[in-house]
This record gives structure tokens, C-alpha cells and sequence, in this order.
């Protein structure tokens, strides 16, 4: 098969990096959103500081005394109020009945750190009391004010989102109802699902970029290529809302939003970043350092039998494609002849995997003696925990593969480079060699990144010790 020949750089511009993307549309209305809302907090829970230590009884107490435990007293409020999700927009945000959960969780926080701050000081139980209550009146009415003055802005056509709806026909005046109802979009265009198809689909990105939209309601069924086409609103800065269905349906990580009494889903990035990324990131690099410790007698051992089994380094670097299709040399011991790469454009007619993006040969001529047996057990791969040490990979994710394979790929194999390439992964473990076609182990590679959990990493690397100990498919 004929391949054109592309550069990284080409390829890699058919679909954009989460970092280069656009900044979310209608971010500057949530900020000013949730910044006023913390604002009108404090001053609710100002109001009713003063109004508690003046009709309280008095009582000297550091908590009355010092200005310096008021400000501890917001601190832990509005922290809890952030972790409730109460300043999110819409019915989150009214909620009152979690607003008083909350409020009264903070206050026995505060009573607690009252108590082990000064365990011989008396804390003056109505005034207590009474901040507990005036708290809840105060942001509560802060809230309904809120509320009102957002209606009335919104009723005189300010700080409304604009919306694009992509539906059927034979819905189209029912959704716009039912987006129309919650008074806080203005509805700049619609069209039918055939605007996502592959033909389309970029014709239409362009022109909701023209537009600025931020965010789109699309119906169910109009998302054929799901997580191409969440990708595409991702990387537009466009907030994809999926519109109610007769049907039930799931979608890994999405997450429910409701839209006047029908329930939404709202799909993330199919991409782990954030909190996800971190809390990989740091299980990365503890289990690394850990295994480097435990396993630097093998790699001594390995290291003095490949010297004695062919002349070359101990070592075999290659230049990978990697997270955000950025180059970085992989670490690998040496399994191969020293003029291994050379030697592949002669075998490229036995390639044993059959669209030809990757390179397999079972019996591949170049591997040496002490090579095959490295392979077999995959203890060829050690090396890479150095790279996950220097945050180029992952202990599990999608394999980093070399130029030549990512220069044949399509536009939707790139997904698999926004997240941190791994040393094992679902692929790998579900099949190894054994998958001789690319499109198999990208749709494996794509469910990884769509359920990502930590627990899934544990489970995964468990199942690669078991493959390697049984010889699976590896050669």
C-alpha cells in the first residue's frame, strides 16, 4: 500500500491540542458569576457576625474578640460552599435546602475549632446559635436577591449564553421550548444532525467558531462518532449539552445538568486532565522510584548479558511521539542488531499487520538470541520507568509509537496522543502481538482514556504481570 509522505507537524494540525485550544466560551460570565456570589456571602455572613455578637449574650472569647477568627470563619464557609458545588449555575446555586446543610456543617466545624483552639474558654452559646441562624436567613435572601437581579438582566436581553441546537426535525420546535424556558440563552442557530457527519463536520465547527457560540445542545442521536465529535467541542471552547432522549442512555464520565425539570448530560473532554491528571501523575512517580529500587539488580543483570551476547550499547533509544504529539526518546534495552532501523525497509513487505500503520514481524530477523527472550517476557520495557520518572510517560496508557507508524495515522487516531503514553496498557493486556490490526487497538486505547480511573491503572498493571508471566502474545 502507498502511503503519502506527511510531516508530524501536518498530521498533528487535524486536530488541535487541548493546549492550544480556544478558552471556554462564557467563561467571563461564570467567573463574574461565581465571584459575586462569594462576594454577596461575605457579606451575608458579615451581616450576620454583627447582628450575633450584638444581641448575643457577651462573653469574653478570642472568637468574639479578634477580627482574625471572623476571617478564619469565611474561610471555612466558602471552602465548603465550593466543595458543595453551590456556586455552579442554575438550580445549583438555589439549592437551599443544601445551603442550610452546609452552612450548619461549617458551624459545627467551627464550634469544634472553637473548642480545641481554647479549651478552657467559654464560647457564648447564643451567640453562637445566632450566627447559625442569621447565616442561613442572610445568604439565603442574598441568593433570591441574586436570582431576581439575574432574571431581570437576562429579561433585558444581558449576560445571556448564546446557543447553537443541532436536532431533528421533527423536534426542533420542542427543544428550542424547552431551552427558551430557562431564560438564559439566546438561540443564534439551529440545524439537523447531518452538520456532524464527517462530510460536514468541519464546515460546522468553522461556523460556530464565526459565530462565537457557547454552548450546543445536540440531541442523542446526532452524535454518531461520539468521542470525535466531543473532541471537536472541546477543543472549539464550546460547552456540548446532549439533549433529554425517550431513550435511556450512559456515557462514561458524563455528567447530569438539568435543564428546566428534563435531566441533560453535559460529555467531558475525552482526555484526562486536572485533578485526573495529577492524581496519575503522582501514582506514577511513587511507583516508579519504588520499582527503580526493587529492580536495579535486574537491570544490572540484563545489562551485563546483553554486553556478553552481541556487540552494541546496553541500551536502545528511539525517538517516540508522545503526549500532545511531542518527540521524546524512549528508553528500551537493546533486543535488536545495532543497525535494527535500517533493516526495516527491507522487511516492510512482511509487515504482519494488516492496514500497515504499525510494524509486526513474528520472526523478525533483527532480534538476537538474548533479545527474544527479553521480548518474551517483556523485561525489554524496563528501562521506560526512567521515563515515567521524567513525566514523559505513564505506568499505563496508550503505547508511544514511532514517527513512521503516527505519520500514517487518521485524523481520529490523534485523540490517543492527549494523554501521557504508558508502558502498558488495555491494549496491551487485552491481546498484546496478537492484534494485528491498528483499528482494534485504538478503539481499546480510546475506551482506556473514555473510563480512566485509578483503580482501572491498578487493575491493568495487575493484568500485565499476569500476560508477561504467561507469555501472551508477546514476540
Amino acid at each position: 500500500m502507498a502511503y503519502k509522505s506527511l510531516s508530524l507537524s501536518d498530521l498533528k494540525s487535524d486536530l488541535r491540542s487541548p493546549k492550544s485550544r480556544g478558552i471556554q466560551r462564557g467563561l467571563p460570565i461564570r467567573v463574574i458569576r461565581v465571584f459575586t456570589l462569594i462576594g454577596l456571602d461575605v457579606i451575608a455572613l458579615s451581616i450576620a457576625w454583627s447582628l450575633a455578637i450584638n444581641y448575643g449574650t457577651p462573653l469574653a472569647s478570642p472568637w468574639t474578640q479578634r477580627s482574625s477568627f471572623f476571617l478564619v470563619s469565611l474561610i471555612v464557609v466558602i471552602s465548603i460552599f465550593l466543595s458543595s458545588g453551590l456556586y455552579k449555575a442554575g438550580v445549583y446555586r438555589r439549592n437551599y435546602g443544601q445551603i442550610c446543610k452546609t452552612v450548619s456543617l461549617a458551624n459545627i466545624i467551627l464550634l469544634l475549632l472553637a473548642f480545641l483552639y481554647e479549651p478552657e474558654q467559654y464560647l457564648s452559646r447564643s451567640s453562637f446559635l445566632l450566627f447559625w441562624i442569621f447565616s442561613i436567613t442572610a445568604i439565603c435572601l442574598s441568593r433570591l436577591l441574586f436570582d431576581w437581579g439575574t432574571r431581570l438582566l437576562r429579561e433585558n436581553g444581558v449576560i445571556r449564553h448564546s446557543a447553537f441546537v443541532i436536532t431533528e426535525a421533527n423536534r426542533k420546535l420542542d427543544d428550542i421550548g424547552l431551552i427558551e424556558k430557562e431564560n438564559c440563552y439566546t438561540i443564534v442557530g439551529v440545524d439537523e444532525p447531518g452538520c456532524l457527519d464527517l462530510g460536514n463536520r468541519e464546515q460546522t465547527f468553522a461556523y460556530l467558531r464565526q459565530l462565537g457560540i457557547t454552548e450546543a445542545f445536540v440531541s442523542w442521536d446526532a452524535i454518531k462518532n461520539r468521542l470525535y465529535v466531543c473532541w471537536h467541542f472541546y477543543t472549539a471552547g464550546i460547552t456540548l449539552r446532549v439533549l433529554p432522549s425517550e431513550q435511556q442512555f450512559r456515557y462514561p464520565k458524563s455528567l447530569n445538568w438539568s435543564l428546566g425539570d428534563m435531566n441533560c448530560l453535559t460529555i467531558p473532554a475525552p482526555i484526562i486532565i486536572g485533578s485526573d491528571f495529577w492524581v496519575k501523575r503522582c501514582f506514577d512517580l511513587c511507583c516508579s522510584l519504588i520499582l527503580v529500587f526493587l529492580l536495579s539488580p535486574v537491570y544490572l543483570t540484563i545489562a551485563l548479558l546483553i554486553k556478553l551476547d552481541s556487540p552494541g550499547p546496553v541500551f536502545f533509544r528511539q525517538e517516540r511521539v508522545g503526549l500532545h504529539c511531542k518527540k521524546f526518546k524512549i528508553w528500551k534495552f537493546r533486543t535488536m542488531v545495532t543497525n535494527a532501523e535500517k533493516l526495516q525497509a527491507d522487511l516492510e513487505a512482511k509487515n504482519e499487520i494488516k492496514d500497515g500503520v504499525l510494524f509486526k514481524l513474528k520472526d523478525d530477523p533483527r532480534v538476537t538470541r538474548l533479545g527474544k527472550f527479553l521480548r518474551r517476557y517483556s523485561l525489554d520495557e524496563l528501562p521506560q520507568i526512567f521515563n515515567v520518572m521524567f513525566g514523559e510517560m505513564s505506568l499505563v496508557g496508550p503505547r508511544p509509537l514511532p514517527i513512521r507508524d503516527v505519520e500514517r495515522f487518521q485524523k481520529m487516531h490523534f485523540i490517543r496522543q492527549e494523554v501521557l503514553p504508558g508502558i502498558t496498557g488495555l491494549w496491551q493486556v487485552s491481546g498484546r502481538s496478537d492484534i494485528d490490526n491498528f483499528e482494534d487497538a485504538v478503539k481499546l486505547d480510546i475506551a482506556y482514556i473514555e473510563n480512566w480511573s485509578l483503580w482501572m491503572d491498578i487493575r491493568i498493571l495487575l493484568r500485565t504481570v499476569r500476560v508477561v508471566l504467561q507469555k501472551s502474545g508477546a514476540y
